[in-house]
């Protein structure tokens, strides 16, 4: 595994400072909400994106990607695999830089999406946890 950190992963990692959280819970003990505390403190810009939110962790959160007002680097995705080929629609329309899929969410469709757009992808994989290992 740790080459895969070596080029994709950590490039990603080290140049790209803006991420959107699709899917971010205002319950801190959800998996999202803890990654995105951690990215804060680890100094990267968090953009919460959940259509049922107004704010979370003192921040404006967005109803979707087309809805933030200013670019992104990283979509990570908190939702379930079928939710994915939207976001990723978003992320291009965007101009994102980067699609992370988080541990468990899976979409190979979707993924070649990205790709075929110029997007990195990253699926099945923590940020958190990728960032902890550099």
């Amino acid at each position: 595994m740790k080459s895969l950190l070596d080029n994709n992963i950590r490039n990603i990692i080290s140049s790209m400072k803006t991420i959107a959280v699709v899917g971010l819970s205002p319950k801190e003990s959800r998996p999202s909400n803890m990654v995105a505390r951690y990215l804060l403190e680890a100094g990267y810009t968090i953009i919460p994106v959940n259509p049922g939110q107004d704010e979370i962790l003192g921040m404006t959160c967005y109803p979707d990607l087309n809805a933030v007002p200013v670019p992104v680097d990283i979509v990570t995705i908190f939702r379930r695999s079928d939710a994915v080929p939207a976001v990723i629609e978003q992320a291009i329309q965007i101009g994102a830089k980067a699609v992370w899929m988080q541990v468990g969410v899976i979409n190979e469709k979707a993924a070649d999406l990205a790709r075929k757009a110029g997007l990195a992808v990253v699926m099945d994989r923590c940020l958190k946890m990728d960032h902890q290992s550099m």
